[in-house]
């Protein structure tokens, strides 16, 4: 999902396209779905961000899906009506740079063949002890925050699970030039492999 307009960001890149650590946020995300055991990636794309269009088309291994680039749901919606594409369907927003393919597993793994629908959440708590933005919480569950990736099933029930997890590579979604910020803080000190 890579087709918002990002205002909140106030950066002079699209959001999917601003850098974190030297690396567009977009590659990040698909270089963690490339690894992962994700078959097949689509990019949502609007006319939000005709920059990230481009960049897309460019990318080997992805398509792109148009959407009217009118929010999250509506622009989910229209990705759910297109042909190619049938529950269950993992979507993952552009904003978390700090993904990795393992948390993606992970995900698919406690979805398993399971029918319904899931809201992958991180405690807002642990948002806050990262120190990065919280602009959206479940209604039912104050204290809980989506993190932009969901698995939609294929059950027509409107219920959705929710899994938590308490994992700062789903917490720090980027919203704004701090989240940006300590992204690229963390991802510069993460420890390297075969220390």
């Amino acid at each position: 999902m890579c087709g918002g307009k990002g205002t909140r960001l106030e950066s002079p890149h699209e959001k999917p396209l601003h850098p974190i650590a030297g690396t567009a946020m977009i590659d990040r995300v698909l270089a963690a779905l490339e690894r992962s055991r994700i078959e097949t990636s689509y990019a949502a794309v609007s006319p939000n961000a005709p920059a990230t269009r481009s960049h897309l088309e460019r990318t080997d291994g992805v398509a792109t899906i148009e959407t009217a680039g009118d929010g999250y749901v509506t622009d989910l919606l229209a990705v759910l009506e297109h042909p190619d594409l049938s529950p269950p369907i993992l979507t993952v927003a552009a904003d978390l740079p700090l993904l990795e393919e393992s948390v993606l597993d992970r995900i698919l793994v406690a979805h398993g063949d399971d029918d319904a629908s899931r809201t992958v959440c991180v405690p807002a708590a642990l948002k806050r002890r990262l120190g990065v933005s919280i602009d959206t919480r479940l209604e039912s569950d104050d204290y809980l925050a989506p993190t932009g990736v969901n698995v939609v099933g294929t059950t027509d029930e409107s219920t959705t699970m929710t899994d938590v997890y308490y994992d700062s590579r789903l917490a720090v979604n980027v919203n704004r030039l701090e989240d940006a910020r300590l992204a690229t803080d963390r991802l510069r000190n993460r420890p390297t492999e075969g220390r």
